[in-house]
């Protein structure tokens, strides 16, 4: 036997010696003085035995966590996959489970899920983080992690038995002993709910609707794209090939539905310095973060210099509602609001005819959406960054929600290379 199974004897038998010891006496006879009223026969009976009783059971408990001990250090217990789970502790597992999501997610809300910009996030951090472990409508179970103990479940057929704050919750936080990871960046519940989103759709997704959700061909929309034939030959590095194209697409406008926000055009320096505080998770996505980890710096610059060098576009306001936004949105991006210590967004972003620090954002032409959700994060402190980051942050708090939706709706129907 080994030195700690030796070990783990000799401390059982010190602890049951002094258990014994402890427990070996019977309670001190009741002296009754005068005066006083003897205790009843049921008193007597009650104290005798359950005294005896509690002391037998604290013995017990004592022996079985020293057995439980003994028997985890010996090494007996297989902990092999490939031997499955006794249908006891199956079961132990699964009612825990169901359990304890239920209680830690009491009074919890979900937001609207049904907006199609969420369900095209939620899809391509699918692809990029659960397609190897849960399969996809056009793989339905990976072969390899069908052996891991517990197989990780095809979840077209097993989301319909959690509500949407449940699959909040295990999303975000993982499940222990399953393998399930947690979120790999906790302060980015947009990009969990986006997950949410796209997996109370998922059981209605065939193969075909998968991939164009995954890969492109979505809905028209109002967006001014160049015509492609007239950009001329562009290859496309290896790395955008391989992660960005799916979600940012070639021609760097985002897919054109605003899930995703625009690269093209916008500066090299922002750019690069952004792709490396993904890497350093200065910068917080769980989509983002592990796809830049795997890149070398000198990919990231490739990527970059890709990106920048494509045309930006932009899109007219479509509503009387959304021209008086701009209005107002321009009125703060160009004068500030001083009342509120809010600075000129111009100053910063452009565009100007001064000269500005490249390592700031182009805001000409980017998504309301994405911008706006920018400005959240900030006012939140959720969004992290660059070493210019943390100048943004007391900025956001200092603004309502309606003007964020005027500023960006402003720099969204801007004409003019650069995007952020």
């Amino acid at each position: 036997m080994g030195l700690l199974s030796k070990g783990a004897l000799l401390v059982a038998a010190a602890l049951v010696a002094g258990t014994r010891r402890l427990f070996v006496s019977e309670p001190s006879a009741v002296t009754v003085t005068a005066g006083e009223q003897e205790p009843s026969w049921l008193a007597r009976w009650l104290r005798e035995h359950l005294w005896r009783t509690a002391r037998y059971f604290l013995i017990f408990l004592v022996v079985l966590g020293l057995g439980g001990f003994v028997l985890a250090a010996s090494g007996v217990i297989p902990i092999k996959a490939s031997s499955g789970h006794w249908p006891i502790t199956h079961w132990l597992l699964q009612f825990s489970k169901e359990r304890s999501i239920a209680t830690h997610t009491l009074g919890m809300e979900s937001p609207p899920l049904d907006e199609w910009r969420l369900i095209l996030r939620g899809a391509g951090a699918y692809h990029t983080n659960c397609r190897g472990c849960h399969g996809s409508p056009e793989v339905k179970s990976p072969r390899v992690v069908q052996e891991m103990l517990p197989p990780p479940p095809y979840l077209p057929t097993t989301v319909p038995n959690w509500d949407s704050t449940e699959l909040f919750y295990i999303v975000k936080h993982g499940l222990k002993f399953t393998g399930m990871p947690a979120w790999p960046a906790l302060q980015r519940d947009d990009e969990v709910w986006a997950m949410v989103a796209f997996l109370r759709r998922m059981p209605e997704v065939d193969a075909e609707s998968y991939r164009r959700l995954v890969k492109g061909e979505t809905p028209p929309t109002n967006e001014s794209v160049p015509l492609e034939g007239l950009l001329g030959s562009r290859a496309e590095p290896p790395p955008v090939v391989d992660n960005c194209i799916r979600c940012h697409g070639r021609d760097g406008l985002g897919r054109g539905v605003g899930a995703f926000p625009k690269l093209a055009g916008q500066s090299t320096d922002y750019f690069l310095n952004s792709l490396r505080a993904y890497a350093r998770e200065q910068r917080h996505s769980g989509v983002m973060e592990p796809l830049v980890t795997g890149l070398t710096d000198e990919e990231m610059q490739q990527v970059a210099k890709y990106y920048a060098s494509l045309p930006a576009a932009s899109r007219s306001a479509t509503s009387d509602e959304e021209r008086r936004s701009i209005e107002r949105g321009a009125q703060i991006a160009q004068s500030g609001i001083p009342t509120q210590r809010v600075p000129a967004c111009i100053e910063c972003h452009g565009p100007a005819n001064t000269p500005r620090n490249s390592a700031y954002p182009s805001l000409t032409g980017q998504y309301a959406d994405y911008l706006q959700l920018q400005l959240e994060l900030f006012k939140e402190n959720k969004r992290g960054g660059s070493a210019y980051a943390h100048l943004m942050q007391p900025i956001a708090t200092r603004l309502t929600a309606a003007q964020m939706r005027d500023v960006a709706l402003y720099f969204e129907s801007l004409q003019s290379a650069g995007t952020n």
